[in-house]
């Protein structure tokens, strides 16, 4: 989720923002790079959805990212070298994929080819919703129909469906509404967050999640592809589940009192890494109050490691920050995060890498505001990530992509 984006304009990104010429860049070297692919002509998928009421919906006028698609994507552009930042030795030809307003949480497509991402225009008012786009800042297409407040969109196996979570199904459509910083930095937990499925033209084909009582988001698909995992709020607590690509059998995963999300499966499908918090004291008192408001504070995550039916939980990082988005190496062996653990006031997030074994902790970038959403791509050979560093203003954030150097 794009929690931590807007650090230094919020200070922090809310959770109901949720969220994210003509350089064209190489793709990995066991494939040549050859352009927009229309993914829905891939063969029909081999599952159905079965518990949802299917709907399909045409776009109308309402589009509530009010994105300048022209200016704010123009084609992957190389980052200035009065930018390039010494200390980040691990990233070479950093490109940029977005110049303005706030785009984040770019995850890749089956084939390599393309990313999913949540996007809005630098306008008040405006929220995210779900785009693709080709890996050299191209072919921007909208996912969503423009209605409610979207996140977290990941591209299910066959690479014709992307799946995300909205609010749609609420407020006639219209962005939720910020919450209540009388009470501290907080995220709402909008209890109308649903899960969809759409086809990449954009058709909505189904709903994977149908009660606007509980909070159902951050939905991640296992690169095996037969496994969802994501957050709600349905048992009372926020915790992490997982279901068939169809939406059934559904299986709590965690169940420690806390908050547990973001969620990502090794490439094997055999782990799941995610950010929780495990408040005591004090703070789980104040925890569990807010929680019935619908409402967490983020100010302390850490990054824990689990089975993918969600045993052997163990915790990777003990930063006292906030630690989030992990997201694994393709070997399995390390995790890469996001962090403010080096800054006393928790401002600025940089990407960290540790072994899964807790060791060998890395600091990756040095940029001085806000860097985070890393995913690499499937033969390691680059790596995707958000940042506000060269934004049209000081706290946009915008998709990059690098080189990753061992």
């Amino acid at each position: 989720m794009k929690f931590f984006s807007q650090i230094l304009l919020r200070p922090l990104l809310t959770l109901s923002l949720i969220v994210l010429s003509l350089l064209t860049i190489s793709a990995p070297s066991h494939a040549q790079y050859t352009g927009p692919v229309d993914t829905t002509k891939a063969p029909a998928p081999v599952y159905s959805i079965k518990n949802v009421k299917i709907s399909v919906q045409g776009f109308d006028h309402q589009d509530n990212a009010v994105l300048d698609i022209p200016h704010q994507f123009r084609g992957a552009q190389p980052l200035p070298d009065s930018l390039r930042i010494p200390e980040e030795k691990h990233l070479k030809n950093i490109r940029q994929l977005s110049f303005d307003g706030e785009n984040a949480e770019a995850y890749l497509s089956p084939d390599g080819i393309h990313v999913s991402f949540q996007a809005r225009g630098p306008e008040a008012g405006s929220c995210d919703q779900i785009y693709t786009m080709t890996l050299d800042g191209r072919d921007v297409k909208r996912i969503s129909d423009g209605k409610g407040r979207t996140t977290c969109s990941y591209y299910l196996p066959s690479g014709d469906k992307i799946l995300y979570a909205s609010t749609k199904g609420a407020l006639g459509g219209s962005c939720p509404p910020e919450p209540d910083f009388s009470k501290g930095y907080v995220w709402p937990l909008y209890p109308y967050f649903d899960i969809y499925v759409a086809d990449t033209s954009g058709k909505e084909i189904g709903r994977l999640t149908q009660n606007e009582n509980f909070y159902d988001a951050e939905a991640t698909v296992s690169p095996v592809g037969d496994k969802i995992i994501f957050t709600s709020t349905r048992s009372g607590d926020i915790d992490l589940y997982s279901m068939n690509l169809d939406g059934t059998n559904v299986t709590q995963l965690t169940n420690e009192e806390g908050y547990d999300g973001g969620a990502f499966y090794s490439q094997d499908g055999k782990q799941i890494v995610y950010r929780a918090s495990r408040p005591a004291g004090d703070e789980l008192k104040e925890y569990r109050e807010l929680l019935k408001q619908g409402l967490i504070k983020p100010h302390m995550l850490e990054i824990f490691l689990m089975d993918a039916d969600g045993s052997h939980k163990r915790q990777l990082t003990h930063s006292n920050a906030a630690s989030f988005a992990p997201y694994f190496y393709p070997d399995g062996k390390r995790v890469i995060f996001a962090s403010n653990m080096a800054d006393p006031k928790g401002r600025d997030f940089d990407l960290y890498m540790i072994h899964t074994d807790g060791t060998g902790l890395e600091r990756i970038t040095y940029n001085k505001t806000f860097d985070g959403f890393p995913v690499f791509t499937k033969d390691g050979k680059h790596l995707i990530f958000c940042s506000n560093r060269n934004g049209a203003n000081p706290h946009n954030t915008n998709i990059f992509i690098a080189d990753w150097v061992e």
